[in-house]
């Protein structure tokens, strides 16, 4: 698997150091939203362990096909770069490939765009095969219509010097090998994916009401799983620490049990290639019974990063389900930082998953969710059919259980989908 790995042209395998940023602000955006954007570009790039010497923040009222932006501004930011030292030039609006390619001939330096910043992170904090080969095959997909560039990469691994009269015979080879390598690569997932199901199906079996956690990348989500459950999944404060999705029981009131899962982070621009990458994993949020959805409420920006979750829930078709939406780091919140995080989600809950503050009350939420998806039932099972007895632990909660002459009397609350198998022992009112 790792063949499939090593060729994909990334910022890593430059050794790029220093990195000079250019935003773009156009028409239809907000006042300030490019600058938001470069802000949360920076860390993005900070997270490679790239260096930021400079940034520039361009004003754009019509895209220029060949280098995005027009050729006295790309002079400019090029000067800008060298001036600095600069050994990489990160555009945080996408590039074409060719705008890409023009801008690398004219400064002399590799230039990346934001997709590739986040495709180079998802390929640094994948651990398990899932999520490696899920990153791979982003990351190939990305490459194809850019061979040119990643032929190159290939040669310099290689050995080799410029490419000069490798021509289109060789492109084609190159696209045929790129092509095989997709095709690989999604036969390995498929059979990855197919083994996730199973373990899906298995826990279905064993009808215990589940959760996801989501949101915007950083917002507190492991955290949260940890504060809530006591595992011990790595929670880092950095961007995407979490790719693979980490399932751990919570144990309510009332001995009722929720399983819930923590997901991959969100992020604005998140690339579509790594959405439809990730979809498998992210079938966990879609088969939920409800989701908790985390917002960072210190976090100048928490109303898009609110908006950006929704969207990325909406192309997933999970955005109608039901949502328990929880500000997290109260502890470090100004109160006009809470007044604005109650505008937003009036009903929301406010927590904090470092020292424990509103937990109880995030819990109370979750056992009235689970009652309401629950049906209320009484039940009278023979005294014979205590494997009907035992059946019902598992279904769901048992309120009370009490043996009778003519037979166990058991009240609880059950799954609708389970009514076929205790519908014969349901006492007539």
């Amino acid at each position: 698997m790792a063949d499939f790995l090593d060729d994909t042209p990334s910022t890593d395998s430059k050794r790029c150091e220093r990195a000079f940023l250019v935003g773009v602000q156009t028409t239809d955006m907000v006042p300030g939203e490019a600058a938001e954007l470069l802000t949360e570009l920076q860390e993005l790039v900070e997270n490679l362990r790239i260096g930021v010497v400079g940034r520039e923040l361009v004003n754009l009222r019509r895209h220029t096909p060949a280098t995005l932006i027009g050729s006295g501004k790309t002079e400019e930011i090029i000067a800008a770069a060298k001036a600095l030292d600069a050994d990489v030039i990160v555009f945080d609006d996408r590039l074409s490939p060719a705008q890409q390619r023009n801008w690398e001939k004219l400064s002399n330096v590799a230039v990346i765009d934001r997709e590739e910043v986040i495709l180079d992170i998802f390929a640094d904090r994948a651990h398990t095969r899932e999520a490696v080969l899920q990153v791979a095959l982003a990351r190939m997909e990305y490459s194809l219509p850019r061979l040119t560039r990643a032929w190159t990469h290939l040669s310099r691994q290689r050995g080799k010097g410029k490419m000069g009269g490798e021509g289109e015979t060789q492109l084609e080879q190159d696209r045929r090998l790129v092509n095989d390598r997709i095709t690989h690569l999604k036969l390995e997932l498929a059979i990855v994916q197919k083994q996730r199901g199973v373990q899906r199906h298995k826990r279905q079996r064993v009808p215990v009401p589940t959760a996801s956690i989501v949101g915007y990348t950083n917002a507190g989500k492991s955290s949260l799983l940890n504060a809530l459950t006591g595992a011990h999944v790595l929670a880092e404060d950095k961007l995407f620490a979490t790719l693979d999705p980490t399932t751990r029981q919570l144990l309510l009131r009332g001995n009722q049990k929720l399983l819930v899962t923590d997901t991959v982070g969100f992020i604005r621009r998140l690339p579509h290639g790594l959405v439809e990458a990730f979809k498998a994993t992210l079938e966990e949020t879609i088969v939920a019974d409800f989701l908790i959805h985390v917002l960072d409420v210190t976090n100048p920006d928490f109303e898009k990063h609110h908006a950006t979750t929704l969207s990325v829930l909406n192309e997933l078709g999970a955005v109608d389900k039901t949502i328990v939406t929880v500000f997290n780091k109260i502890d470090a919140a100004q109160p006009e930082d809470l007044r604005r995080a109650k505008h937003l989600v009036p009903d929301a809950l406010f927590i904090s998953a470092h020292t424990g503050a509103g937990l109880d009350t995030l819990e109370t939420r979750l056992v009235e969710l689970i009652a309401d998806a629950f049906h209320s039932s009484e039940l009278l099972i023979p005294h014979d059919r205590y494997d009907v007895v035992a059946r019902l632990h598992t279904l769901g909660h048992i309120q009370e259980q009490e043996h009778r002459d003519d037979g166990i009397y058991i009240r609880g609350r059950f799954p609708p989908a389970q009514s076929g198998f205790f519908a014969p022992f349901v006492l007539k009112k």
